[in-house]
């Protein structure tokens, strides 16, 4: 009995499962299938035949119109869908295009296999047809339809997607790789819309069914459309909201269509409105030109019936039509073979895409086959942003596209690293992990193997631009994006090694006028034996140049490369090295300048010559140093202060200082250890070698002026800038009180001379005075004629 009631219950589950009711009708509700097959059980067990159970399911179907619920979860679910799960409702014609082009691609692969399929009608095209008064968006297609069964398990059932049943039945079919495989991509219409209505028509089902639903019910409706316009596919028409009256607007569809649906395969049509002119004869113009010329016959005394009819005046009219314009024109260049797009078709498609008005500097085109399959086009803009400021800022240059449909232009930093955030391009796959809402990309081994190849190709494209004759397209590449490079050797070690070639900086065998070298360039020039590639960190080439660190490098014939950037010092640190040679900062301690055998003996004996005096300087400066020798890096300067192997050098330290959320005390921290080497053969260190045994204030004060003036040569901050000041008047004063000393009688001398006009004057105006005096004695005594009074003298004359 027990075995007779499951065998009862299992065929009852399968008459539900393939039965066109899909599950036994209870009360008005649909059932689970679970649920009927337990009631058929029951009903077998007490005496009830599978036939019987058989017509109760059918009188089920037979009922119009037929009312379905939800199920619970379901219905909750649709909530979720409508509220939650997009976060964008410019997606709904997205979703719904990409459904009526799966559509499409059904019956084209049914057709394949039989042509009758076709005999409904052989065109393929999507319409879209807005309706500002009725306030209502509708999307048609010629695709294949579906039976009332099909709309109740697919429209009836959250996640069960068409689509995906259709590619298990089409398996073995390579091309049979559809766009809807979540079964939720519909559903976005209420997202726009509170009522939805779909009518359709399948070759399977000779009637036309009608399936409608409101936003927020918790059922929907089916029956029979009694309109039956349709030979085959399916109309959705979208009741717009009161806050989404802006989607009955076609140019609002236009522009979602051109966004997201530009390369779908099948022709995307819109009703729109368009305005025409035509060239029509102007009555009263031309009656008015025939009667100017009868009057002009009758004045030359013509007869009417001599006169010529004149030439009909014409006039432009406009009028508006209606009708269907193809809004998907432009072919996706990346599914073409690359050896077939022209460097024309890339410019264009570069620039409409892109909006760009410069064409690009590099392109690559690839199609990847394998383990998985996805293609794409990248682009080297011919120049950087205006807002080159915010260039590091997150982009959206790469658009991400499932099958021809646009996705997001918002995965670039899944897509690609940072440092090649400038380059913009497309990628089109099947197999990127998406979302159901398609808004998120997921991280797993598809998306890291595409991103390891978009680097490689991106790395070789800018390759390939550096290895062109024609310099100056790379030395553009590179004023715009050179920051993008070094940046990239900073944060990606796997492709480090490919990035270092393509770095350029100041040199100085290299005149500024003549532009940058690359590192393999300084390896062509290297002298014989260099085992070495010495750099050095500044604020400008002038500053560089001028720097005592590369005195002794710069005469002795070795290249120097100077680093002007604050991002340079960084990269190339991270660099190590460079086809086997070593990277040295000269502004290090250490310094290894591959001397002679003799060199270092001169050395030695300097270190040995000058034992006093670096102890001497140690024991002044105190902690404010390491330690103290004599070096043979200098030439011109008389010291310098170069920074220990490890911590930030003087540059650095510059840099990390002027952060505006630097920390003082991880800089402090970070600060490496000064070192000052002496300049042995300088005038200076040869004289304040002989005042070290005086142990006087004055040797004290000249150490501290020395290695503060060697402080702010090597580009360092120095601690006080009022004490180092001071320092520089009071010598200022001493020098001038020592001129003043040794020059004694010169000042005497210099004191009378300027003594002599001042006394001059006096006995100048005392003459004048006693001439006055003389002349109005004179007057007085009425003297007849007197001498006049001797003119005062010009002390310069004298």
């Amino acid at each position: 009995m027990v075995a007779s009631v499951l065998r009862a219950a299992s065929a009852v589950a399968r008459m539900a499962a393939s039965s066109p009711c899909k599950a036994a009708v209870v009360r008005g509700v649909v059932a689970r299938p679970r649920f009927a097959a337990a009631a058929a059980a029951r009903s077998a067990a007490s005496g009830q035949s599978l036939r019987q159970a058989r017509t109760v399911c059918a009188a089920a179907a037979t009922a119009e119109p037929e009312t379905f619920q939800y199920q619970a979860e379901v219905d909750r679910l649709m909530d979720l869908i409508v509220n939650s799960l997009y976060s964008n409702r410019d997606v709904f014609l997205r979703e719904l295009v990409s459904n009526a082009s799966d559509a499409l691609d059904k019956i084209r692969l049914m057709a394949l296999q039989d042509s009758e399929e076709y005999k409904s009608g052989t065109d393929l095209e999507i319409r879209i047809r807005a309706d500002k008064e009725a306030n209502t968006v509708v999307i048609e297609d010629t695709g294949v339809g579906m039976t009332r069964e099909e709309l109740i398990g697919t429209l009836g059932t959250i996640a069960k997607s068409g689509t995906a049943k259709f590619m298990e039945a089409m398996k073995e079919k390579k091309d049979a790789n559809l766009i809807g495989q979540f079964g939720v991509g519909f559903y976005s219409a209420f997202l726009v819309a509170d009522k939805v209505s779909v009518s359709t028509k399948s070759n399977k089902d000779g009637s036309q069914w009608l399936w409608e639903s409101a936003a927020g019910a918790h059922s929907y409706t089916i029956k029979e459309d009694a309109a039956a316009d349709i030979p085959r596919g399916t109309r959705i028409t979208l009741h717009l909201k009161p806050d989404a009256t802006e989607f009955s607007d076609p140019a609002k569809l236009e522009s979602l269509i051109k966004q997201y649906s530009e390369f779908i395969s099948f022709p995307i049509k819109l009703w729109v409105k368009t305005t025409k002119s035509e060239q029509v004869v102007d009555e009263e113009a031309t009656a008015k030109a025939q009667a100017e010329a009868e009057e002009k016959a009758r004045a030359e005394g013509k007869e009417e019936a001599a006169v010529d009819a004149v030439q009909p005046v014409m006039k432009s009219v406009t009028h508006e039509e209606e009708q269907w314009r193809v809004q998907n024109d432009n072919k996706p260049l990346w599914v073409r073979s690359p050896k077939s797009v022209s460097k024309e078709e890339y410019d264009a498609f570069f620039k409409t895409t892109f909006r760009e008005f410069i064409e690009p500097l590099g392109v690559a085109h690839f199609n990847v086959e394998g383990t998985i399959e996805f293609s794409s086009m990248l682009f080297v803009p011919g120049m950087a942003p205006f807002d080159q400021d915010r260039s590091l800022a997150k982009s959206r240059n790469i658009r991400l596209y499932v099958k021809r449909v646009f996705i997001s232009d918002e995965f670039d930093e899944d897509l690609m690293p940072r440092y090649l955030s400038f380059i913009k391009g497309v990628v089109d796959s099947s197999d990127l992990p998406l979302n159901v809402s398609r808004e998120i990309l997921q991280e797993n081994r598809v998306v890291r193997l595409i991103r390891r190849q978009l680097v490689k190709r991106s790395i070789d494209m800018i390759s390939d631009i550096a290895g062109r004759e024609d310099k100056k397209e790379y030395a553009a590449f590179w004023e715009s994006f050179g920051k993008f490079i070094k940046l990239g050797c900073i944060d990606d070690a796997d492709n480090r090694k490919s990035l270092a070639p393509l770095l350029r900086f100041s040199s100085s065998a290299i005149a500024a006028e003549k532009g940058l070298t690359s590192l393999s360039e300084y390896v062509e020039r290297k002298k014989e034996g260099q085992t070495q590639i010495y750099y050095l960190a500044a604020d400008t080439r002038a500053g560089a140049e001028a720097s005592p660190y590369v005195e002794s490098l710069v005469s002795k014939g070795y290249e120097v490369l100077y680093l002007t950037e604050p991002i340079d010092e960084v990269a190339v640190q991270t660099m190590e090295e460079f086809e086997g040679l070593k990277l040295v900062d000269v502004s290090r301690e250490d310094l290894n300048l591959d001397d002679s055998e003799e060199d270092k003996a001169a050395l030695q004996s300097a270190t040995e010559e000058f034992k006093g005096l670096t102890a001497y300087i140690k024991k002044v400066l105190g902690d404010k140093v390491e330690k103290v020798s004599v070096t043979s890096r200098l030439t011109d300067s008389p010291a310098v202060v170069v920074a220990s192997k490890f911590g930030w050098s003087a540059n650095m330290e510059r840099i990390m200082r002027a952060q505006t959320m630097g920390d003082a005390r991880s800089a402090e921290y970070m600060r490496g250890r000064r070192i000052m080497e002496l300049n042995p053969q300088h005038p200076i260190i040869q004289s304040l070698k002989g005042k070290v045994e005086l142990e006087s204030r004055e040797a004290k004060e000249q150490v501290q002026l020395l290695y503060e003036a060697a402080l702010l040569a090597g580009g360092f901050m120095i601690e006080s800038p009022k004490d180092f000041a001071a320092r520089i008047y009071q010598m200022m004063e001493q020098q001038q009180q020592q001129q003043g000393g040794s020059n004694g009688g010169d000042g005497a001398a210099a004191a009378a001379a300027s003594a002599a006009p001042a006394a001059k004057k006096a006995s100048a105006g005392g003459a004048k005075k006693a001439a006055g005096g003389s002349k109005k004695a004179a007057a007085k005594k009425a003297a007849p004629a007197a001498e006049p009074a001797a003119e005062p003298v010009d002390p310069e004359v004298l």
